[in-house]
């Protein structure tokens, strides 16, 4: 008890010693009300906009952030009763380049201007609205300070429009959309603005070059003065769906399975910064097929959660843990077993509490063999000094009629703490929990607890990080790929600026990571030493080195494709080197490449080679390849009877955007270690804010002779009805 108390007290002076006023509390834009009208069309010809005070003078961030901004950038802002809006003129006198219209872009890769709200002015939470230079839309929910979940989506208007000189974004945004207190006047704001031409990426108010400009502990201040942010009044949104559709699987005596299924989603603003969500009958077909993965590794791969309903303030519940502990993973809901009903309260209580309570029935499947289930989570999260925060939850999964059913207990829980630190400067980061599992199956040493921290200044970066998971931990919710283990993690690298036209940064990384077994003997480790380069046109280049040590605790087999394994107990040690290289996002035609070269388990080597392209047609979409190749190779006379093995994995994806608000992706993926071909097509048109109708056609098929084992299709339509 007297070291978790002397614990608990150095974090409290840590924390106090590093948090202090916000970093850029002196810029400030003052948001004034307006009665005039204003039609957003990218016209800034209304009466609002010469009277609207100006934000410009963006400080550069990359390559270097110690000048100003080479492009030009003026952002003005206003509100009224309804909307808030924002507009900006970017400069340049070259053409601009971008992706595509699709929406949710990728930051890097185009012409942009986007910003960032804190509207609790907490430094921690936020949203992000924006565009690229095409006009097509980003928008996300920020959490952990400056991170974005671009999956989020609600209604709000944009309009883009080119000039030879500059190109002209403006924006309306319901308060509706929004999540905030009536009595917070002031908010956290910053824009950033990215170009592709000339490789720079700048903020109005500045920001450290090794962060990114989403970092809400540099946000100015968006002062409302005597006119405080309206009530966004009755926010009620009902979005229902139909759907119809079938599959077939083409065995001996399988029926095609026609559908025809209709359910409801409902959003409801509890207040202006708690928001309910319930789902009935929820329907996830139109979601993106997950990008299939080479499969070498002992434990179970993760896949990120893309279903709408989940996803709003999930920070709340996916964060949770560290990324190979984590207590609540999403995706353990519905994926086997339909969903009936759920609901969902998050947002935020006051400025320093925040509350997430989630309830899910899903129905019961012989497929799959599993009961009736419902999963229930609850997360309070409290404010600490100014950016930091402390967490608690609970995870119940209780079955019902359990003892029908093979290997499934009653119940499964979960309950723990964790500490988030963050400095006011973002340059310190940690985070240190424990969990308990409850579980009727499962006694003893039924906890993990871990413990981080990172620094990172413009030269330095490092990280050193503890964990230990019992042996009788047990999240059957979570993500826990392997228990049983204590395992340290260390990171540092180092960057050298040097005066050089074409070269903008280099410098070492080393690292590496041990687990250690009951008797603190090593089991599994890793070190690594690489050299980086960064050039000023945005390309990177890196080379590296490693020592890989491992002892199997359960038999293994090396390719996860002949079945041959080998046996628990056996060690092995190996040698391996590689590089890696992306090239300048400024071109139309874009590429990379990563290999790697060295020993493998059993004396073996292996050689993977993993290349990708991507060429543009501006603005109307790109034609994508990703292709890796794995050939493991084992000395002839092995003991152990293992086999040679080699495979590809290559996936070829079409986008075509053609319009704003109506795209077509087509994605093949052709993965040899697990004898499949699949190809998924998608079509969605946005025919009002929010509301879409999707037609996804999906087969797989076997490679030799594309002989079909399964074809699916599904026409989906959806609204998003305001109240």
């Amino acid at each position: 008890m007297k070291k978790i108390r002397f614990a608990l007290l150095l974090i409290y002076c840590f924390s106090g010693f590093l948090q202090a006023q916000k970093k850029n509390e002196h810029f400030l834009y003052p948001i004034r009300c307006t009665d005039s009208s204003i039609i957003v069309n990218g016209v800034l010809d209304e009466e609002t906009w010469k009277g609207a005070a100006l934000a410009t003078d963006f400080f550069m961030v990359l390559p270097m952030d110690t000048s100003q901004a080479k492009l030009k950038t003026e952002v003005r802002m206003a509100f009224d009763d309804r909307f808030l809006y924002i507009s900006a003129v970017n400069f340049q006198s070259h053409p601009v380049r971008v992706e595509s219209l699709r929406r949710d872009w990728n930051f890097g890769k185009n012409d942009n201007f986007i910003f960032f709200m804190d509207p609790f002015d907490d430094q921690t939470n936020g949203f992000t609205f924006g565009a690229n230079a095409a006009g097509a839309e980003w928008d996300g929910q920020q959490y952990d300070g400056g991170s974005a979940d671009l999956y989020w989506e609600n209604r709000w208007f944009s309009a883009v429009k080119r000039y030879p000189d500059r190109w002209v974004f403006e924006a309306a945004i319901p308060f509706k959309t929004l999540r905030y207190k009536k009595d917070i006047t002031r908010w956290g704001i910053n824009f950033s603005r990215n170009d592709l031409t000339i490789a720079e990426k700048s903020s109005w108010a500045p920001v450290p070059r090794q962060l990114p400009t989403a970092s809400l502990a540099y946000t100015g201040v968006l002062d409302w003065g005597d006119a405080p942010p309206p009530r966004s009044g009755r926010n009620i949104s009902i979005i229902p769906y139909l759907l119809g559709g079938g599959s077939k699987r083409y065995r001996p005596d399988a029926p095609f399975d026609g559908r025809v299924d209709a359910g409801l989603d409902v959003k409801v603003a509890v207040t202006s910064s708690l928001n309910l969500d319930a789902t009935i009958n929820p329907d996830f077909s139109q979601v993106e097929v997950d990008r299939q993965q080479t499969n070498l590794d002992r434990f179970e791969l993760f896949f990120p959660e893309r279903r709408q309903f989940f996803l709003e303030n999930s920070d709340l519940f996916n964060n949770l843990g560290f990324t190979n502990i984590r207590p609540f993973f999403s995706r353990r809901i519905g994926l086997t077993a339909p969903i009936r009903g759920g609901a969902r309260l998050s947002g935020r209580i006051n400025k320093d509490w925040r509350i997430g309570v989630m309830d899910i029935q899903t129905g019961e499947t012989n497929e799959s063999a599993a009961p009736a289930q419902n999963f229930g989570v609850l997360t309070l999260q409290r404010r600490v000094f100014s950016r930091s925060n402390i967490t608690g939850f609970v995870i119940n999964k209780q079955s019902f009629d359990s003892e029908r059913f093979t290997n499934q207990a009653a119940y499964n829980r979960n309950a723990g703490l964790e500490y988030n630190l963050a400095s006011k400067n973002d340059i310190w980061r940690g985070k240190f929990l424990v969990y308990k599992s409850f579980d009727p199956n499962r006694k003893g040493e039924d906890y993990a607890t871990a413990g981080t921290i990172r620094y990172n200044n413009r030269k330095f970066n490092w990280s050193l990080t503890q964990e230990y998971v019992g042996a009788q931990y047990n999240p059957e919710v979570g993500y826990l790929p392997r228990r049983d283990y204590h395992k340290t993690t260390y990171n540092a690298s180092y960057l050298f600026f040097p005066k050089n036209k074409r070269l903008l940064t280099h410098g070492p990384s080393i690292g590496g990571f041990t687990y250690m077994g009951n008797f603190g003997n090593s089991v599994e480790n890793e070190n690594y030493l690489s050299y980086n380069f960064t050039l000023r046109n945005a390309a990177v280049f890196s080379a590296w080195t490693a020592n890989d040590y491992v002892k199997l605790l359960q038999e293994f087999d090396p390719t996860n494709l002949t079945g041959i394994k080998l046996p628990a107990g056996t060690e092995h040690i190996w040698n391996s080197f590689g590089t890696g290289f992306t090239s300048t996002p400024k071109k139309l035609f874009t590429y990379g490449w990563e290999t790697r070269y060295g020993g493998y388990y059993a004396d073996g080597t292996r050689l993977r080679l993993a290349v990708n392209a991507a060429y543009r047609v501006q603005p109307y979409g790109s034609l994508a390849l990703a292709a890796e190749y794995n050939d493991i190779q084992f000395p002839g006379n092995n003991v152990y009877g293992l086999k040679n093995a080699s495979f590809w994995l290559i996936g070829p994806r079409l986008d075509v955007t053609f319009t704003k608000k109506i795209y077509f992706t087509a994605f093949l993926q052709y993965n040899e270690q697990t004898d499949n071909v699949n190809l998924n097509t998608r079509f969605q048109w946005r025919y009002a804010p929010a509301s879409d109708l999707y037609i996804v056609y999906t087969d797989n098929y076997l490679p030799e002779g594309f002989a079909v084992k399964s074809r699916a299709f599904a026409v989906k339509l959806t609204y998003w009805w305001g109240i």
